[in-house]
């Protein structure tokens, strides 16, 4: 990465209304804590267009703001240029990794897609983060939690690889 350009993730889950905004709130925390707010740039969409233009789940917003995040992000489908435009494509399942790679038109393009789960340490019993849109309250707070471990282990290796 050189200088002037920000490296760029892309957080993604089936209807972008759930993980992908937490996901992507959380990392943006995390980004703007550490002072690299200038060194990234963190976006979030979906599989499908269910739920373009709407704000994440009201159920995933009341679960995070008491951890200090406000989920703003209006859902928005992954487009073909998102391959070319961003360094780092997380999905937040296998399923939606699998979906992912299969749109991607190269192996570069399919070297950027990477599982949410492989940065879990905290809960090793977890290897992808869960879709909460069926689950009760445990189902937002674990996804919350999951998202918290996995994003400071992804970012603590980017800035190690990356020497940022």
């Amino acid at each position: 990465m050189n200088d002037d350009k920000r490296y760029s993730i892309l957080f993604v889950c089936l209807g972008n209304i759930c993980r992908s905004p937490a996901a992507q709130a959380v990392m943006q925390r995390m980004v703007d804590e550490r002072g690299l707010t200038e060194r990234f740039f963190i976006d979030s969409a979906g599989l499908g267009g269910w739920h373009t233009g709407d704000l994440p789940d009201k159920r995933m917003r009341v679960h995070a703001r008491p951890r200090g995040y406000e989920l703003t992000h209006r859902a928005r489908c992954v487009r073909g240029s998102d391959f070319e435009d961003f360094d780092l494509i997380v999905g937040m399942d296998a399923a939606n990794v699998d979906d992912l790679r299969s749109r991607a038109l190269t192996l570069e393009q399919q070297d950027k897609v990477v599982m949410m789960g492989g940065y879990i340490r905290q809960y090793p019993h977890y290897d992808h983060v869960p879709d909460p849109y069926y689950e009760g309250s445990e189902g937002f707070e674990l996804v919350l939690d999951l998202l918290e471990d996995a994003c400071d282990n992804l970012l603590n290796q980017i800035i190690q690889q990356n020497k940022i």
